[in-house]
């Protein structure tokens, strides 16, 4: 059985920020979201997450898909995994990881579990040209780890170690258990370290075996804005060039973002300057062109998208979008249709083959297939206290500038003339009109423009 103990209850003071840190989001994620993520992706069956500081912030975020316990007050790494005894009697390897290292993959999770698969313990460590404030990895004469020092505690010949602790630990987890008692708080900051569990093994005979990995960034921790960035700026490198190698074409990738939870399919071409984000879902030939953004909406085969915005809606199969065009709340386009530039849809189901080319409003409305809506329609659908839908039937024809006051049905095939406001639902095949009767005064343009 494979369980995760997820430490997460610092507070991330360098962050400068009333969000607690694992909070901050990487990607439009919070970082504790994708670790989690990821554990589950790598077969871990249970989650704990010590949470302190904003712990109701991390419960409302991850709900029950984990398990929590308390840290208050927070006294070191090893006694956050004191806290998590209710693991204590679980059989198989306890993965360790701090909550503000993102970056993680689900492939190098599986690789942790399966170095420890004949040890007590796995230290994941990383080489570093300069290992700065990081603990080093002191190795025995077979090449197993003897201990690991703080930066603070290194001799000149250990500071010259260029392997270091990531933080990141597997370990069986009743020799876990069975020895965490034996960590002690005899250092100045009075706290327990985890790492002094290597040396309460070594004693005890264990052996500590290391896997080191070649991106370190990988296991970046993020203690402040910069570190922020930088995670960023490895999740969207990421993100990016596996999309690319599964064959989508990303014009220019150091310009393009592109959330975690995404799914794009072949010979899809992505432009400049597009936000994807959510769990949005985009076919295969697409085309999302510049400055367009798309968050939580499924685009089908084939679609073009210009300019545009689409949030929590779907597009059909060879329809085109934009420029500048706004989908949101639950809209539905069909496949073949047409929006044009300036429209905006809300709540809407648009049946195929439909079009509305430009300067348009249509919201909490069901079109059948085949409509023409011309320039500047708008559907009434609020009369200052509730919402009211419009239905607009299969083959209807909708005059530019028309306001159609909902609740309104308009039949198979009807006409409604250009400047009208329907306040009255028109039969099938049809024609609406509703205009005031117009007057011409002889003379008085000029009359006017001479007073």
């Amino acid at each position: 059985m494979r369980s995760a103990i997820v430490l997460a209850a610092g507070k991330g003071t360098r962050m400068k920020s009333t969000l607690c840190k694992v909070m901050h989001p990487v990607m439009n994620k919070p970082m504790i979201g994708h670790i989690v993520d990821r554990l589950k992706e790598a077969g871990v069956s249970r989650i704990v997450v010590v949470v302190g500081h904003g712990a109701e912030s991390v419960k409302t975020y991850l709900h029950d898909s984990v398990e929590y316990t308390l840290q208050e007050p927070q006294l070191g790494t090893g006694h956050a995994v004191m806290q998590a005894n209710m693991l204590k009697d679980t059989d198989g390897d306890t993965i360790i990881l701090c909550g503000d290292g993102p970056c993680i993959q689900t492939e190098t999770i599986q690789k942790v579990f399966e170095a420890n698969k004949d040890h007590a313990c796995t230290v994941v460590t990383a080489v570093l040209e300069d290992g700065k404030r990081y603990g080093r990895i002191v190795r025995n004469e077979q090449g197993f780890v003897e201990k690991i020092v703080e930066a603070k505690d290194c001799s000149s010949e250990e500071l010259a170690i260029k392997e270091i602790n990531t933080g990141i630990f597997c370990f069986k987890n009743k020799v876990l258990f069975e020895n965490l008692s034996e960590i002690k708080n005899e250092n100045a900051q009075q706290e327990y370290y985890l790492t002094d569990m290597v040396e309460i093994l070594q004693s005890k005979d264990e052996v500590v075996n290391a896997l080191t990995v070649s991106d370190v960034d990988e296991l970046m921790g993020v203690n402040d804005r910069l570190d922020l960035a930088k995670a960023n700026a490895w999740m969207k490198h990421h993100i990016n060039t596996k999309h690319m190698l599964n064959g989508v074409t990303i014009i220019d990738p150091e310009h393009t973002y592109i959330d975690v939870d995404v799914q794009i399919k072949e010979d899809t071409t992505i432009y400049p300057n597009v936000y994807i984000q959510g769990n949005t879902v985009i076919g295969s030939g697409v085309t999302i062109l510049p400055n367009s953004f798309l968050k939580d909406a499924v685009i089908e085969d084939g679609v073009t998208i210009d300019s545009s915005k689409i949030v929590d809606s779907t597009v059909g199969t060879h329809t085109s979008v934009g420029p500048m065009s706004h989908l949101r709340n639950h809209t539905v386009v069909a496949q073949d249709c047409r929006i044009g530039n300036f429209v905006e849809f809300k709540n809407t189901n648009f049946g195929s083959g439909s079009k509305c080319a430009h300067l348009t409003y249509i919201g909490d409305s069901d079109v059948g297939k085949k409509v023409n809506f011309g320039c500047g329609v708008v559907t009434v659908n609020y009369d200052g206290k509730h919402k009211h839908r419009t239905t607009v039937k299969d083959g209807a024809f909708i005059g530019s500038n028309v306001n159609l006051i909902a609740p309104v049905i308009i039949g198979e095939n009807a006409l409604l003339a250009a400047g009208s406001t329907i306040t009255q639902s028109v039969k099938a095949g049809d024609m609406g009109i509703a205009r005031s009767h117009q007057e011409i005064k002889k003379g008085y343009g000029t009359k006017y423009k001479n007073k």
